[in-house]
């Protein structure tokens, strides 16, 4: 069995919801994962923020312009009357749940509901489309057999004991279809995933039914080797494994963020990233496997800076870079990469948020001296320090560029280093000629 996940990319109008029914009707046997349409969660969202607030009328006028919005979907979806009419009354009925919450004291709990009408609405629209195909398709409800715990941590054991009740119990079904996002909470209470929280559904599904494969499905091409928009000669990475797309996700690659896919990983099962307008194409598959000594992308990073701390304190010393790494810590700022020598560390932020709190602080330790406007490339493939020659070739390529930091030998999978943003593009034209 396969689980497929379509975001709010690949399900973001009628045209792309029929794209994807057409798609998954000729997946038989899986488990089809959505988020909701694009747009509405932003709505459901703007429609708490009213109830918060107190103000009914403000609340209404968000909720009528949803229905309006969703009816009109309904119209462009279905050709059958009777599965229109089902449609729209199935609509209708969720819209009115969602206003019914304008009568009563608005809380976090109600919020949750609230916000997991976007999901509800696309799975069982998109369960309706497939009807209309004669397909035996059945909606399951996630809070039914997903669940965290008190410390927000997925039950494994109840995820996967659960939904195979479930599946068991409906064995002459084509298609199961489900929401992404959606959980139970330790309560019994209707909940949600903060972060990735579709993706991480599917791969806490994929895991539970030791799936042969999931998908993601987004609206765009798969994982691109390098900077498309900067570079000639860019390639889509067909191959990467999970170590290699969790330090590209940094980068903001069109990739899953190492976390969401984390159940897949530990289960040894392999998510494939695929395009609904490209389905006949390999897409971008991410396992456990490593292709020995090849390069698969090269990544770049803006907005960079550069603290040094120097100080003749360090020399011989023991607590000075715990000390250092506390300031960040205390000011909620994440550290990229990090360098020393006997006198001196420095070390990168992407936020410059609390710079100042952080460079006074920082001050008392030695002499602080930033560098601003500065960006990172990292090369990401199997870098394991005995491939000597993978690692001659990045700095051969890099030989004419000032580097401010170089990063190696905390991943196998990653060399990074710091320079300047303007000389970011002739940097990544040099690598990308150069290794691919």
């Amino acid at each position: 069995m396969k689980v497929l996940k379509f975001g709010s990319t690949a399900i973001a109008s009628p045209e792309r919801l029929k794209i994807v029914t057409k798609l998954v009707s000729q997946i038989p046997n899986s488990i089809v994962i959505l988020s909701a349409i694009a747009g509405t969660t932003g709505q459901l969202e703007e429609i708490s923020d009213y109830l918060y607030k107190k103000n009914p009328e403000g609340a209404n006028e968000s909720i009528n312009r949803l229905e309006k919005e969703y009816l009109e979907k309904v119209e462009e979806l279905y050709s059958a009357q009777a599965i229109k009419s089902e449609a729209e009354s199935f609509v209708i009925e969720t819209i009115s749940y969602i206003r019914s919450f304008t009568n009563d004291l608005f809380t976090l709990f109600e919020q949750r509901i609230v916000l997991a009408q976007g999901e509800l609405l696309s799975t069982g629209l998109f369960t309706l489309m497939l009807k209309e195909l004669n397909i035996k398709a059945l909606e399951l409800q996630a809070k039914d057999f997903i669940r965290i715990d008190k410390k927000q941590e997925p039950d494994s054991t109840f995820i996967q004991q659960n939904l195979t009740k479930l599946l068991q119990q409906n064995k002459d079904t084509d298609i199961f279809v489900t929401q992404g996002y959606i959980c139970q909470n330790a309560y019994g209470e209707i909940d949600n995933f903060q972060f990735g929280g579709s993706d991480y559904s599917a791969s806490l599904v994929g895991a539970a039914i030791q799936a042969e494969e999931i998908q993601i499905w987004t609206g765009f091409d798969a994982l691109y080797g390098n900077n498309s928009q900067l570079i000639s000669n860019t390639h889509i990475v067909h191959q990467i494994n999970f170590d290699e797309a969790a330090e590209l996700a940094y980068f903001g690659a069109k990739i899953l963020h190492p976390m969401c896919i984390l159940p897949a990983k530990m289960a040894n099962i392999p998510v494939r990233l695929l395009n609904i307008y490209k389905p006949e194409g390999k897409g971008t598959l991410i396992s456990n496997q490593t292709e020995k000594g090849k390069i698969k992308a090269i990544a770049s990073k803006d907005g960079i800076t550069v603290i040094n701390i120097k100080s003749s304190r360090m020399l011989l010393a023991h607590g000075f870079l715990r000390k250092v790494c506390e300031i960040f810590e205390n000011h909620q700022t994440s550290i990229d990469m990090l360098t020393t020598s006997e006198v001196g560390v420095a070390v990168t932020i992407d936020s410059p948020k609390y710079l100042t709190e952080i460079t006074d602080e920082l001050k008392k330790l030695g002499v602080v001296t930033v560098d601003r406007n500065m960006t990172i490339i990292s090369v990401v493939g199997d870098l394991n320090w005995e491939n000597a020659s993978l690692e001659a070739e990045v700095l051969d390529a890099i030989k004419n560029v000032p580097i401010r930091m170089i990063s190696y030998g905390g991943s196998s999978y990653n060399i990074s280093f710091i320079i300047k943003e303007e000389d970011k593009e002739k940097t990544l034209q040099s690598l990308n000629n150069k290794i691919f």
